[in-house]
């Protein structure tokens, strides 16, 4: 069975389906707060111009996804599969960004367990790529489970840390 990077997922907390073009307007109004974007190295995605190229990125790459607050309906924030790798086992979860009402409690690790649980279906390592200087995703990362692996530089040559789940520790849980 193929990795599908798309899933309908559910919980109590949140609901995550599919990103769609229409989705535009209610994520930038999630992502327009420079807050969210602090810590991270591009901060542009707070702004009109770095948000409509960072969606469109979101759209091209088939694995994007919306996040709802299940209790509302409220579009709350966004996440992405990337780089499913059949051979060595792996996909990568990242991309993620949350409105800050939904900081510090329960949401973001209920988001990422829905994702972990879903690709642990497909692979047996999950990889988080989290900015040097990310410290609030870094301990976010920490707490669901992911392990300090090493760094690696994305294209545009910024270094970020690899954190990795594998699927035998995520059953020790």
């Amino acid at each position: 069975m193929p990795f599908d990077p798309q899933p309908n997922l559910a919980s109590a907390l949140v609901r995550i389906r599919p990103l769609r073009a229409d989705d535009h307007d209610a994520l930038f109004a999630v992502a327009s707060d420079p807050l969210i974007w602090e810590q991270h190295p591009a901060k542009e995605r707070a702004e009109e111009a770095g948000f409509r190229a960072f969606f469109a990125e979101s759209l091209a790459t088939g694995g994007a996804l919306v996040v709802h607050d299940a209790a509302t309906g409220a579009v709350i924030g966004s996440s992405r599969y990337h780089g499913y790798n059949e051979t060595a086992s792996e996909v990568e979860i990242g991309w993620t960004f949350l409105a800050r009402a939904y900081w510090g409690g329960r949401t973001n690790g209920e988001l990422k367990t829905l994702m972990l649980d879903h690709a642990f279906r497909f692979v047996e390592s999950v990889v988080l790529l989290v900015g040097s200087t990310n410290f609030r995703s870094q301990r976010a990362v920490e707490k669901i489970g992911g392990v300090r692996d090493g760094s690696r530089r994305d294209g545009s040559g910024r270094e970020s840390w690899v954190f990795r789940v594998k699927v035998a520790d995520w059953g020790r849980r």
